[in-house]
């Protein structure tokens, strides 16, 4: 039996990660509170049928091989679409009700999130790594 990891090529991590940093800016600057479907669309397309758009568009470019660039796991990265797509879900109900200050709110998070990661502190594989901590010690205290 072969286990598999399953990943994602950096660069198209890296290009999704700028298209919601980018859209959240547009967002904030200019008042365009719609462009935050680009990436919430793409975000659950990528979650519930597995086929994101902006990674699919970015592959095209790829001029390695998939396997020769630097991979991210696929199941983190999951996790990581989670919690953006719960913040611009978030935001753009914020926006649609009128409650701009908690839409602002939802969009600097999911904004500050990508652009961090981008620079190279995961915010979501933090959050990951610290509930699988939580969960193992759980689960060590109670075989004792």
């Amino acid at each position: 039996m072969t286990d598999t990891l399953k990943t994602i090529p950096r660069p198209l991590v890296r290009t999704n990660q700028w298209v919601i940093f980018l859209s959240t800016l547009l967002s904030l600057l200019f008042h365009l509170h719609w462009v935050l479907l680009i990436p919430l669309i793409a975000g659950l397309l990528g979650l519930l049928f597995k086929w994101n758009p902006i990674m699919k568009f970015a592959a095209i470019f790829l001029r390695k091989k998939r396997s020769e660039y630097i991979a991210e796991d696929w199941d983190q990265q999951a996790f990581n679409q989670v919690i953006a797509v719960i913040c611009l879900a978030g935001a753009v109900l914020s926006f649609q009700l009128g409650w701009s200050i908690l839409g602002t709110a939802f969009t600097i998070m999911v904004g500050l999130a990508s652009i961090i990661a981008i620079l190279g502190f995961c915010i979501g594989c933090f959050i990951r790594f610290q509930w699988k901590q939580y969960q193992y010690r759980r689960n060590a205290a109670k075989t004792k």
